[in-house]
């Protein structure tokens, strides 16, 4: 198969690989549309991406762009001009076709690529005219752009007369394009159209324009131009990677791009086209180019599809569904479009915003989540501005018509032939009406709960063979015990807490399953996980079974599938699916099982050809079954036989002609089902694991009738599933499927491309052969090869919990390690310490990639211990890791943070917020962090740190929210939260102001806003491609990132997510500083590693890999008295340290001088390795990977086999610079903003004095975060002190991100315009009043007038806008006042306190997961009900007196405020409009106001009352 060049990436190095590499954006279009051509709309369009340069990356010198382009129409009277200039006549508009071309500097290599490029033409049937050298000025580039500049030129083409405009032209010029790009390996084609050009490179925002002179020419004139600037997670320079792509801009990520650029593969044995022939067809496959960003394989396929007759909004439509099948409200006939497409195509999930163009219409489209912002402007004289922000053009008030935006899912039009602005509900109902979908489904799609039940005997097992299958498949006491019956008795996966502390699945001696070989991948940072539980709506499980359809031609046949809601399946659903007997389907059975003592490539091989054969007779349907194992049968693992056989499938291109259902004993935990569908199981059939649930019935174990106990497995299974997919970003299984989401480890390179193909794997090891030693160990324990009686007792491995026992599984925090780290530090003895640290060191039984590395020792070059840097200097690099106050007992969390105050070290409050007593003394951590939850984030909160920490991943959990139960939410804890006693608290999984790596950007920059003098940090976890995203955290202006590992985290976490998501550090940290020091961005930051340090040789060995300063969490714990119970979720901690009860808290024995002890001797260790190595500081030590190398002759035999090459073959070992240099430090500009250069210097005196003052101003959108310094002013200076209004801010424009967050009380900022994303973010006393200019002509109440998720974590205050908020408005409000006319989708999520008015209509899912506080929403149509997420609120009527007058004065307030006519206009005919106001409140809040009212009522104080509630709520 011919490829398409690959587009040009920095190579593969040391652990960084191009694979990895993420990008973020800032979009804008500008079009006329009434089809108008003017310059005006060019140069308005350039005047956009300028505006956006904080949505652009550099590079670490600031001189070269990440990238930035402009999709524009062909100009006509530009071109005519300029090929006559260059001797071309090119003919009437659109007879011509111009390619855009980045050549090689090289003059041979270019004349060869240009003349093969005009060979292809004239074979293609067409005329070659010319080539034009587009006039550039390179004198504007940074060195890094200008060193890989291509050489730049324009090809133009003679259309054929006897092929029409347009299109048909459009599609000779793509099959000709195609064969050039599998002609030449060294010219990349930037466009090729009759109709749209790009122009693009390795530009800083204010560069395009002024690099390609074309776009100063007046006479360039476009009614379309489409612009994009890129924030790469790296700084690679490649021009082929700056957007837009041939026809589509895209701010986002596809998550599923593995698996979608897989199936479209295998698509090409099954499509045949109506407009193009097979010969053409040929000509341009592959379809994907499987090199190219998620982007631009995307484009691929949109464009494959529009030049095969698909319309471009249709084809963006099938790609990028909205969320239809939890949608009620959605017209039948858009949900039957959507389910007939669903059959043949997947969705492109992740978070998108798109913009897309053929040169006659102009589309956006956002994805189902609406998790980019995309706002736009129509103008009175039609024009159409859309961009990722407001404010980025200049408009007169009057001049605009309507302001809007992106909805989630929705997509919007301009058609510049027809001259209309087509919204969503037209264009959707248009293509939705123009075949009977619905009748087509009806007479083809089948549904399993639809078939028959056959008159079959389910075969079942005795005791005797159920027991031998149990060993044989490897099951265990712990894993029938805590997940099988757990699973069916409650319905959910079960969780557990203090990380993990076992070898890994190739380091264990107890032949953990394959499945144990793959680690879950998850998104941070570059794309966010979702909330799979109170964002259900936007999920999906159904999986579609049977031979796809022609994705290129619609009829009733294309939909002959089978639509599966659970691929869970019971045994009487698998029968159903065996014996059905439906026109289109054939189901045959083919078996994993293989002779014992066969080769298992033999095995492979032999499904392999079994299953030729079934496709042969017609098979659609392959069901890969593992029963009948018996004496001398033996199965192929399940995950090797799925994967293996769904590689051979997508290789010989007939995955989409046949689905796999594996019928298996093997799965039962969630994890090993999640592993089967991503590598391209459609369904799974657990007999045993259901034949289990049987017995536990049947033994009185689970009191549950057998088939419910079922249900409630499977159903725990397929939520846990959904979670793992929602970790990714992804939404629904369909997508999920084969899309290899895990990075292996531990598995021999030679395995993993055979039968794994493109799975990540960077430590080898085990091969076929090692893996069939483990499948005939455990045959052997089931059925013994001399025939003798075995024992049938289930083995007990303490896979979680310590256990002890020969069958075991070693723990590194054992009886022993516990009882001699505890008496070394109560002793303050440092012999005993060493034999601690000898016992975990044990070098014959490595648990950890480190545990397999030694130090290369050389006494020539050792020093003596006197020369190596104190102990105490050490020390001030050692942190606790952040546990919050809320999992920690009071006593608990204060003796770490008095600890490490005296050691000069550092202690974090984790995200719990810290109680304000605490500010300012020895019992305050110096690390404040803030997580999705917000919770105790305030001015006060941040100022109050050196350094604050940004959370958006933990080792035990990466990609996952918390739920706090309300019986531990104390009173104590609930008031440093700021929410209420005994209510549940919701953390979200993904920062809500974090979507992408632009938005961490403008986070940090918030937060350095809020207090100048902190450091700011971002947690990341260790996974592939975590050197890339620290790239773009530090090229976002973090001063620290922190490298967790998986098997850290001492807070609870579903067990799958202990063992199972996440990466050593190890591996973490050696890519990250490696990625850094590739980038040119290693000396900006310092890199902290944590999770499981518990010696100074891990500390040493972390130092090494490249981090320079550490976290520890479990060994502190276990200094102040912690005993490893592992209860630390249930609240019943026996030492008082992880828990809340008083009574409990009264046992802690833990000191202060024990953690400081254990600190001093990890560093005493560490100075003692560093003396025989050499070094005499820590900086001298960072990135020395040479001095680690490989222990050999490992006790345990599989240890030999893990390549650690990739880790320890350094590529930078000599670089300059490898540590962080405080010089380097990225500088935020701060004396720039605003704040600083107006503010403080206009209102300083003032301020200092507490005098009232106010002051007004005009403002754009790169003014962000504006009135964070001053407000962190008044908090340093008055705290919370200051009246209401005291200063006084008005503003006139377009405010930029983040405008007024954490402003405190005394600050009010009034904005007349509008404002983007984050206004009002922790909001914490201040007000803010935002309205719509005088002279403004549309109506407030209709139009959006400020950006998405608005107030997000706000702590107290107030808020009046006039108009419409966008999505996710007043998430995690915990205590403002709010006031707004209307609002998007999710609305008032995970609300814990405060009151929000709604004045208007709401979108879907408002009030998901508010466990706090009180909404009242203007229901005027009374259909609030239909969107508002009823799981834990109660809607009622407005009747009570108190709810009356609250409500009215909020109004009244607005009115005062904004001078709000739809304010006044209810305020007018009040007691008309209060019978349509609808009070949303939480029940578990409700409960609790009541209780504790009821014990306010007996004389009790409000203080004791809720403590008195509290507890009645517990105990009751």
């Amino acid at each position: 198969m011919n490829e398409i060049r690959t587009e040009t990436t920095m190579p593969a190095r040391g652990l960084y690989d191009p694979r990895y590499e993420h990008d973020a954006c800032g979009i804008g279009a500008v079009v006329d549309i009434k089809g108008r051509k003017t310059h005006q709309t060019v140069d308005n369009a350039l005047s956009i991406v300028e505006k956006l340069e904080h949505r652009a990356g550099k590079d670490a010198e600031g001189k070269t762009g990440d990238g930035v382009g402009i999709m524009l129409q062909i100009s006509h009277n530009f071109f005519t001009k300029a090929a006559a200039q260059a001797g071309i006549q090119i003919g009437e508009e659109r007879d011509y076709g111009i390619a855009m071309f980045f050549f090689p500097q090289d003059t041979l290599k270019r004349s060869q690529a240009k003349k093969m490029f005009e060979v292809i033409i004239e074979k293609e049937g067409m005329e070659f005219l010319g080539w034009r050298t587009v006039p550039i000025n390179p004198d504007v580039l940074g060195n890094k752009a200008l060193a890989c500049m291509p050489y730049i030129e324009q090809g133009f083409v003679a259309r054929p007369k006897n092929v029409n405009k347009g299109l048909d032209f459009d599609r000779k010029l793509y099959v000709a394009r195609r064969v050039f790009e599998q002609s030449n390996d060294n010219t990349y084609v930037v466009s090729f159209s009759s109709r749209t050009i790009v122009y693009k490179g390795m530009f800083l925002v204010g560069q395009l324009r002024n690099f390609y002179c074309d776009l100063l020419d007046e006479d360039y004139k476009s009614a379309i131009a489409m612009v994009h600037s890129r924030f790469s997670t790296n700084t690679n320079p490649s021009w082929e990677r700056a957007h837009p792509n041939r026809f589509i801009l895209h701010n986002g990520e596809i998550n599923t791009i593995r698996g979608n650029a897989d199936r479209m593969l295998a698509r090409e044995e099954t499509m045949e086209s109506d407009v193009m022939s097979e010969e053409d067809l040929d000509k341009v496959y592959p379809v994907v180019n499987p090199a190219g960003s998620d982007s631009a394989r995307l484009d691929n396929t949109l464009e494959f599809l529009v030049m095969n007759g698909m319309e471009l909004p249709m084809a963006v439509m099938i790609c990028i569904p909205e969320p239809w099948s939890n949608n009620k409200n959605m017209p039948r006939e858009k949900l039957d479009f959507y389910r007939y497409y669903a059959t043949m195509m997947e969705p492109w999930d992740g978070p998108a915003s798109i913009i897309f163009t053929d040169g006659d219409v102009m589309g956006a489209v956002l994805d189902r989540n609406g998790l980019r912002p995309s706002r736009y402007y129509v103008t009175t004289d039609d024009q159409l501005i859309l961009s990722s922000e407001v404010g980025v053009l200049e408009l007169e008030p009057e001049k605009i018509a309507v302001k809007s935006r992106l909805q989630p899912g929705k997509m919007l039009l301009v058609d510049t032939v027809s001259g209309r602005l087509i919204d969503d509900d037209e264009l959707k109902e248009q293509y939705a009406t123009r075949q009977p979908y619905g009748e087509w489904l009806d007479q083809s799609l089948l549904m399993l709960k639809d078939l028959p039940i056959p008159n079959h005997h389910i075969r079942r097992y005795s005791g005797e063979e159920r027991d031998r299958l149990y060993k044989a498949f490897g099951y265990t006491y712990e894993e029938v015990k805590d997940s099988i019956l757990q699973m069916a008795q409650t319905g959910a996966e079960p969780t557990a807490a203090m990380g993990v502390d076992i070898p890994l699945a190739v380091l264990s001696e107890k032949h953990q399953p394959l499945f144990s070989y793959f680690k879950q991948l998850f998104a941070q940072v570059t794309n966010p996980p979702i909330d799979a539980i109170r964002e259900e709506i936007v999920t999906d499980t159904a999986v579609y079974l049977g031979h796809d359809g022609n994705l290129l031609s619609e009829n009733a046949e294309n939909c002959s599938m089978l639509r599966i809601q659970n691929p869970i399946l019971t045994d009487i659903d698998l029968m159903k699916i065996k014996n059905m007997d439906k026109p289109g389907f054939k189901v045959q059975t083919i078996s994993m099982l293989y002779y014992k003592n066969t080769p298992l490539k033999r095995a492979i091989d032999r499904m392999f050809v079994t299953a030729d054969r079934a496709y042969r007779n017609g098979a659609n349907i392959l069901i890969l079954s593992d029963r009948g194992v018996d004496e001398n049968h033996v199965a192929i693992p399940s995950l090797l036989a799925v994967s293996a056989l769904q590689q051979y499938l997508v290789r010989t291109k007939k995955s989409t002609s046949l689905s796999v259902i594996v019928e298996t004993a093997e799965p039962r935990e969630v994890h090993h089902f999640a592993t089967l569908l991503g590598y391209g199981a459609s369904a799974v059939n657990p007999y045993l694991a259901q034949e289990c649930i049987a017995e536990l019935v049947e033994k009185r174990l689970l009191d549950k009738e057998v088939s419910v106990a079922i249900d409630s497995y499977n159903k725990a299974v397929l939520k846990g599933i959904v979670k793992i997919a929602s970790k990714m970003g992804i939404s629904t299984i369909q997508s999920y499927q084969s899309a290899q989401i895990f990075e292996a480890i531990g598995i021999k390179q030679e395995v993993i491309d055979e039968y794994f193909t493109n799975t990540v794997s960077r430590v080898g090891g085990i091969g076929l052969e090692e893996i069939g030693e483990v499948v005939e160990f455990r045959h052997n324990h089931a059925f013994d090869p001399l025939g003798l009686a075995i024992d049938t007792t289930l083995d007990s491995p303490g896979t979680h919990k310590y256990r002890a026992g020969i069958g075991c599984e070693d723990h590194l925090y054992n009886p022993k390690t516990i009882a001699l780290l505890q008496q070394a530090v109560r002793t303050g003895d440092y012999s005993i310490y060493q034999q601690y640290a000898e016992t975990v060191d044990d070098a014959a039984i490595p648990h950890t990639l480190r545990g397999l590395m030694s130090f290369k020792f050389d006494e020539s070059t050792a020093i003596p211990i006197e020369e190596v840097e104190s102990e105490y200097e050490i020390v001030k690099r050692f942190k606790t890791a952040a546990m919050s106050y809320g999992c920690l007992s009071a006593e608990a969390h204060e003796c770490l943070a008095i600890a490490m105050n005296r050691l000069g070290g550092h202690s974090n409050t984790g995200e719990g917020g810290e109680p304000a007593d605490r500010y300012g003394t020895e019992r305050a951590c110096s690390i404040v962090q803030v997580a999705s939850g917000r919770f105790g984030v305030n001015s006060q909160y941040l100022m109050s740190g050196d350094e604050i920490q940004i959370k958006m991943a933990q080792g035990a959990k990466p990609g996952e929210g918390g739920h706090l139960p309300g019986k531990k939410v104390y009173p104590w804890v609930a008031k440093t939260r700021f929410s209420t006693p005994g209510v549940a608290l919701i953390s979200p999984p993904p920062h809500h102001d974090i979507y992408s790596i632009e938005d961490l950007a403008q986070l940090i920059y918030d937060l350095k806003n809020a207090n100048r003098k902190a450091r700011i940090n971002v947690k990341l976890v260790s996974e592939a491609g975590v050197g890339t995203i620290a790239a773009g955290v530090a090229k976002g202006g973090a001063q620290v990132i922190l490298i967790s590992g998986y098997d850290g985290g001492s807070g609870a976490a579903p067990k799958s997510s202990i063992h199972n998501a996440g990466l050593p550090w190890e591996l973490g940290v050696a890519e990250t500083h490696q990625t850094l020091i590739q980038n040119g961005l290693r000396s900006r930051v310092v890199i902290e590693a944590d999770s499981k340090l518990m010696t100074g040789r891990d500390v040493a060995i972390a130092c090494l890999l490249g981090a320079e300063e550490f976290g520890f969490a479990t060994g502190p714990l276990i200094a102040m008295g912690c005993a490893m119970m592992r209860v630390c979720n249930l609240d019943t901690c026996p030492m008082g340290i992880a828990t809340q009860n008083p009574k409990l808290r009264a046992r802690f024995q833990g000191k202060p001088e024990h953690v400081q002890n254990y600190m001093l001797f990890i560093a005493r260790q560490l100075r003692e390795i560093m003396a025989g190595l050499g070094f005499r500081t820590i900086d001298e030590m960072v990135g020395r990977s040479d001095k680690l190398e490989r222990r050999k002759n490992m006790r345990i035999g599989r240890a030999d086999t893990v390549d650690l090459s990739m880790i320890l073959d350094n590529p930078y070992v000599d670089a300059p610079e490898r540590h962080f240099d405080p010089k380097h430090v990225y500088d935020f500009h701060l004396e720039q903003t605003v704040d600083e250069s107006v503010f403080l210097k206009k209102m300083g005196k003032s301020l200092k004095s507490g005098k009232p003052q106010s002051i007004e101003l005009k403002i754009s959108s790169t003014d962000r975060a504006l009135g964070t310094i001053f407000g962190s002013e008044i908090t340093r200076l008055h705290g919370s002190s200051l009246p209401e209004d005291t200063y006084r801010i008005k503003c006139y424009g377009g405010g930029g991100q983040s405008f007024g967050a954490f402003i405190p009380q005394g600050l009010t900022m009034e904005l007349e315009g509008d404002s983007n994303d984050y206004i009002g973010k922790g909001l914490s006393g201040g007000k803010i009043i935002v309205y719509p200019p005088k002279g403004s002509q549309f109506r407030a109440e209709d139009n959006i007038i400020i950006g998405n998720v608005a107030f997000y974590g706000a702590t107290a205050g107030k808020a009046f806008i006039s108009g419409v908020a966008g999505e996710r408005f007043c998430v995690r409000n915990s205590g403002a006042v709010a006031v707004v006319e209307g609002v998007g989708d999710h609305g008032c999520e995970y609300m814990t306190g405060g009151r929000v008015v709604v004045l208007g209509s709401t979108g879907k899912n408002f009030a998901a997961g508010m466990s706090g506080g009180i909404a009242y929403v203007l229901d005027m149509h009374r259909d609030l009900y239909l969107r508002a997420n009823k799981s834990m609120v109660t809607i009622s009527t407005v009747r009570e007196k108190h709810d009356i007058q609250e409500l009215k004065n909020l109004i009244e307030q607005h009115v005062a405020a904004t001078g709000s006519r739809k304010g006044q206009e209810i305020l007018d005919n009040f007691q008309s409009y209060i019978p349509f106001f609808k009070k949303i409140m939480p029940n578990d809040y409700n409960r609790m106001l009541k209780a504790i009212a009821k014990s306010e009522e007996k004389g009790l104080s409000h203080e004791q009352a809720e403590i008195d509630a509290f507890y009645a709520s517990v105990n009751g």
